[in-house]
């Protein structure tokens, strides 16, 4: 597996893995622009859009009937946030040639489509379809409002918030009830031929397609007529960390189960760190026989739930527990031991082997996921980076308890959150 990569003009990248290790190609097209709070919410409506029709297919219904008659290909869209930027995801999958009758171009109708979803709007009056309008923010704001459903989602989303107050990546990435109120067919529009001209525009298409795609897209008019552009987008790489007061955030809501939310900051971390900083996740958190399940939820039964996630774009650590509210104090503190014992934990080769392989079992299987491996190849891009799987493996093997230890030492609480009743 292997990102190809080629600058079809300046800001607008394409990216071939060819792989024979599926019966399908996928293709997929990111748009990505920079967080921020005026337009989050406009960039969250665009695909819900986007996706109901266009200049050529005027329906989604219509849509649906195109793909159907392409071997049930499926389309897909969304919107995702990573690191400062905010990500427009469309995806279609469908059958490769080599699967269907000679002469169907199933790529290329598959490229072509994806492309007019995009790039060729529905368009009425110089602006877009109303109906679409209306019951798009209708959706959306449903989607808004009941981010409260989910309580350990909630709790996760308000940890970030505040650990970012004021910062892109503290901004709730479907955005906000009350901006979806200026939100018309006209100011969309107009907004959506900007966001075109200035974003960065990747392309990737993952299956057996070598020497195909380039000239696909060569014969595009609609992606031939796109201008050459400055992208604006935020790379992802090593911020400097802010030496903050540890916060605490309680909150009251009706809920069974207190969620206990604690955001780590790692500070002054290298590139080569972020291996260690894998390790050091799978060892406090991140697995059945982490410091925090062993310890928190298994010896001490403070909690029904409790691990850790890193967040590799942000050099962040979250943990994450489930508890009766009336264990906060103990809870809160017997993690914070955890995360103090790290610093001067004796940790055993077979431990740290064990968390190795964990990631190593997960980076492996990335090559068994189209999606996965353009989402592996599609961070790189945001951050410049160039690590094959096997490098990125290799990385991993090379890492050392002392260097835990080290790593350790770096490790602050940012915020401390917690969702009551």
């Amino acid at each position: 597996m292997k990102d190809n990569k080629t600058e079809i003009k300046k800001g607008i990248t394409l990216h071939e893995i060819n792989t024979d290790k599926f019966k399908t190609n996928l293709c997929a097209i990111f748009l990505t622009t920079p967080l921020n709070r005026e337009n989050i919410t406009f960039n969250a409506t665009l695909p819900m859009i986007l996706r109901r029709g266009n200049k050529n297919i005027k329906t989604q219904e219509e849509i649906s009937k195109t793909l159907e008659g392409m071997f049930g290909a499926d389309f897909d869209c969304g919107m995702e946030k990573t690191g400062n930027n905010q990500i427009l995801k469309f995806y279609l999958e469908s059958l490769n040639d080599n699967f269907v009758y000679e002469n169907e171009n199933i790529l290329e109708k598959s490229l072509n489509l994806l492309i007019d979803i995009i790039f060729n709007p529905l368009i009425e009056e110089n602006k877009f379809k109303e109906e679409y309008i209306y019951g798009e923010k209708q959706n959306l704001k449903q989607i808004i409002q009941s981010k409260i459903d989910n309580k350990s989602r909630f709790a996760y989303e308000r940890c970030i918030e505040e650990m970012y107050k004021g910062k892109p990546y503290g901004l709730y990435r479907f955005g906000y009830e009350e901006d979806l109120e200026n939100i018309n067919a006209s100011n969309l529009y107009e907004y959506y031929k900007k966001l075109i001209n200035e974003c960065k525009i990747d392309i990737f298409v993952s299956g057996n397609v070598e020497g195909k795609v380039k000239q696909i897209l060569e014969k595009n008019e609609t992606l031939n007529n796109l201008n050459v552009r400055e992208a604006r987008y935020i790379k992802n790489e090593n911020e400097e960390k802010e030496q903050t007061e540890e916060k605490v955030i309680i909150q009251n809501m009706q809920v069974n189960q207190g969620k206990l939310v604690i955001g780590l900051d790692i500070n002054n971390i290298s590139d080569e760190e972020k291996y260690v900083a894998s390790v050091y996740n799978i060892l406090l958190g991140g697995s059945a026989n982490s410091k925090l399940f062993q310890n928190v939820r298994e010896k001490a039964s403070l909690a029904y739930t409790c691990g850790s996630s890193y967040l590799r774009q942000k050099n962040n650590i979250i943990i994450t527990a489930g508890i009766e509210i009336e264990n906060y104090e103990k809870a809160l503190n017997l993690i914070k031991q955890q995360i103090k014992d790290m610093e001067t934990t004796n940790f055993t080769d077979k431990e740290v082997e064990n968390a190795k392989e964990l990631i190593i079992s997960t980076v492996n299987g990335i090559e068994d996921s189209q999606d996965a491996e353009i989402t592996y190849y599609f961070s790189q891009e945001l951050s410049k980076k160039s690590t094959e799987i096997e490098q990125y493996v290799e990385n991993i093997k090379k890492v050392q308890p002392k260097e835990i230890n080290k790593l350790a030492k770096k490790i602050k609480i940012n915020t401390i959150y917690f969702l009551r009743d």
